[in-house]
C-alpha cells in the first residue's frame, strides 16, 4: 500500500474538519449553560441530522455489524431499520414533550415529573454507565479499529501493540476532548455533520467497488445479481431462531432497546435538545430515520458482498469489513475512509464525553453541590470534570487488550440501566398520578433485577433459555406494572400537569406526520420484499 498517499488523504481530511469546525464555531457562545451544554438553542435539522447519524455510528457497527452479515445476512439489518420506528417515536410523541419543559438532560425531566431525588438517581446511573463502561470501550475498540483499517504497526514502525493501543488511545482521547470540552455541544455538531457527510460517501463508496468486486469490473447491478443468484439464503430479512436477531425479538427487546436509545439515551438526544424550535427538531430526527433506512447498503451488505468473496478463506466474520476495504479501496480513498471512521470514533467519544459532563454539570454540581453556582461556574467545573473522566478513560481503554466478547458486554451493561429508564420516562408521560416512589423502585429495583438475570447462575440460566431479547422485554413489562400498582395504591394528590417553560419555539413541523407514514411505510416495505417466513418453521 502506498503509504504516503494514504497518510496524506487522512490527515488532509482530518485537518479539514478541525478547520471547518473552529472557523464555524469560533463566535459561538461557551461561557454559558445554554450555549455550552445545548449550543444556544441554535441547531438547525442538517446538524441535528448529522450528530445524530455520526453519534450512533462506530467502530463496533461498522465493523460488528458487517461481521454478523457475514455471518447470518440480511436479517441483522434489524438494528438499522427497526430504528426508524424509534425516531418516528421520538419526533412525534417524545421530542415535543422534552422541548416543552426546555430541559438539557433527561434526569432533568424526571426530577421535573417525579422529584429531585429520582432526578439524582437517574444521573448517577447514567454518569456510572458512561464513564466506567462506555467511554473506555468506545476508545479502545476505536483504537484497535484505526490500527487495523490504516495499518499503523507498519506505518510508525512500532511492533508492540500494547505501546501502539496505548499512544492511538490517547491520540483518539485527546482531540476528542478537545472538541467536548473547549467547543461543546455546538462544536460536536458542526464536525458531526462535516464527518457523518463523508462517512455516508465512504460506506457508499465501498458498496460500490465491493459489488464491482464481486461481477468482475462488469457493474454494480451486475454484482447485485450475481449476490443474489448466489447466495440467495443471505437475503432474508426475516431472522430464524439460529440467528442473530430471531425474527420475534423485533416485537420485544430489539424494539424496546431502540426505543430507548433513540428516545432517552441522553448521550444521543442531547443534540436535539440544543433545537432551535420544535419543528427544526422534528424535521432532524425524521431525517435521521431516512438515513437509517439507508444503513443496510453501507452496514449490512458490504458484509454479505464480504461474505461471497471471502467465505471460502475461513476468516473471522469481524475481520471481513476491514478485508474488503483494503481490497477494494484504492489508497487515496483508504486514507479518506480512515478519516471518516476516526471521525466516526470521535464522534462516538466526544458525545458521551459531552453529555457526562451535562450531567454532571446540571444534574450533581448544580443541583446539589453548589445549587448557588453561576453558569460559568457551571461550565467551568464540568470541563474540569470531563478532563478527569477522559483521563481516566484513556488509562482504562488500554487496559482492555485480551479481553474476550466486549463487545457482548458492552450490550449486556447497556440493557440493564436501558430498560428501567425507558419504562420510567413512559410511565412518567402516560400516568400523570404515579409518584416519585414508582419510579425510584423502578430504576433501583430494574437495573438490580436485570444485573441479576445477567450475571447470577443460576438466573442467568434462565435469561439465557427465554432469549435476552424477550427477557428485557418481560423486564419492561414487570416494571411499568409495578409503577402503576404503586400509582394505583399510593397515586398523587392531583395528576401532574407539565409547564411550558417558552425556552424552545413549539410549533411543530406541519408536514412530520406524512413524513413519518412515508417512513413507516418504507420500513414494512424493505421487510416485505426480502422477508421468506419458511425460516421460522424450519427444523
Amino acid at each position: 500500500m502506498p503509504y504516503a498517499i494514504t497518510l496524506f488523504s487522512f490527515f488532509a481530511f482530518t485537518g479539514a474538519v478541525g478547520l471547518i469546525t473552529w472557523w464555524t464555531t469560533r463566535k459561538a457562545d461557551h461561557q454559558t449553560s445554554t450555549g455550552y451544554f445545548l449550543a444556544g438553542r441554535s441547531l438547525t435539522f442538517p446538524f441535528i441530522a448529522g450528530s445524530l447519524l455520526l453519534t450512533n455510528l462506530s467502530t463496533e457497527q461498522m465493523v460488528g455489524l458487517n461481521g454478523s452479515a457475514f455471518r447470518y445476512g440480511l436479517s441483522v439489518m434489524a438494528w438499522e431499520v427497526v430504528a426508524v420506528l424509534a425516531l418516528v417515536a421520538m419526533a412525534l410523541f417524545f421530542l415535543p414533550r422534552f422541548l416543552k419543559s426546555g430541559i438539557a438532560t433527561l434526569p432533568q425531566f424526571l426530577g421535573l415529573r417525579f422529584d429531585g431525588g429520582t432526578q439524582i438517581i437517574a444521573n448517577l446511573i447514567f454518569l456510572g454507565a458512561y464513564t466506567a463502561i462506555l467511554l473506555p470501550i468506545i476508545l479502545y475498540t476505536g483504537a484497535a479499529g484505526l490500527m487495523g483499517m490504516l495499518d499503523l504497526s507498519a506505518l510508525t514502525g512500532i511492533e508492540n501493540t500494547r505501546l501502539l493501543v496505548w499512544l492511538t488511545v490517547w491520540f483518539v482521547g485527546i482531540i476528542g476532548a478537545c472538541y467536548a470540552l473547549f467547543g461543546g455541544l455546538n462544536s460536536i455538531a458542526v464536525s458531526d455533520m462535516l464527518n457523518g457527510i463523508g462517512l455516508l460517501i465512504g460506506g457508499f463508496l465501498i458498496t460500490y467497488f465491493g459489488l464491482q468486486a464481486v461481477s468482475g469490473g462488469d457493474g454494480v447491478f451486475e454484482g447485485w445479481r450475481i449476490l443474489q443468484d448466489t447466495n440467495p439464503e443471505r437475503f432474508n430479512s426475516v431472522g430464524g431462531p439460529e440467528t442473530e436477531v430471531p425474527f420475534f425479538t423485533l416485537f420485544t427487546g430489539v424494539l424496546l432497546l431502540n426505543l430507548f436509545y433513540w428516545c432517552t439515551n441522553q448521550q444521543i438526544i442531547q443534540r436535539t435538545f440544543g433545537a432551535s424550535s420544535l419543528a427544526e427538531g422534528q424535521k432532524g430526527v425524521l431525517l435521521t430515520g431516512l438515513f437509517k433506512l439507508l444503513g443496510p447498503l453501507y452496514l449490512v451488505l458490504p458484509g454479505i458482498i464480504a461474505f461471497h468473496l471471502y467465505a471460502e478463506r475461513d476468516i473471522h466474520p469481524d475481520h471481513a469489513y476491514g478485508m474488503l476495504v483494503f481490497d477494494v479501496l484504492p489508497a487515496p480513498l483508504t486514507g479518506f475512509f480512515a478519516a471518516v471512521m476516526a471521525g466516526a470514533i470521535l464522534s462516538s467519544f466526544n458525545s458521551a464525553l459531552n453529555a457526562t459532563t451535562t450531567l454532571f454539570g446540571t444534574g450533581i454540581y448544580k443541583a446539589v453541590l453548589n445549587k448557588q453556582a453561576s453558569d460559568q461556574q457551571v461550565v467551568r467545573v464540568s470541563k474540569r470534570f470531563g478532563w478527569v473522566v477522559a483521563i481516566g478513560a484513556m488509562i482504562i481503554a488500554p487496559l482492555l487488550i485480551g479481553q474476550e466478547g466486549i463487545f457482548t458486554y458492552l450490550q449486556q451493561m447497556n440493557g440493564i440501566y436501558f430498560i428501567p429508564i425507558f419504562a420510567v420516562v413512559v410511565v412518567a408521560i402516560l400516568a400523570p398520578r404515579v409518584p416519585p416512589l414508582a419510579a425510584k423502585v423502578a430504576l433501583l429495583l430494574g437495573c438490580g433485577g436485570i444485573a441479576v438475570g445477567y450475571f447470577v447462575p443460576p438466573f442467568n440460566q434462565g435469561v439465557a433459555a427465554m432469549g435476552e431479547f424477550h427477557f428485557l422485554g418481560g423486564a419492561f413489562v414487570l416494571l411499568v406494572l409495578i409503577m402503576l400498582l404503586i400509582g394505583w395504591l399510593r397515586p398523587l394528590p392531583t395528576p401532574w400537569a407539565q409547564t411550558a417553560t417558552g425556552d424552545v419555539e413549539m410549533t411543530p413541523w406541519r408536514f412530520r406526520v406524512p413524513a413519518a407514514a412515508v417512513l413507516v411505510v418504507l420500513v414494512l416495505l424493505i421487510y416485505v420484499s426480502f422477508a421468506d417466513f419458511s425460516v421460522l418453521f424450519s427444523g
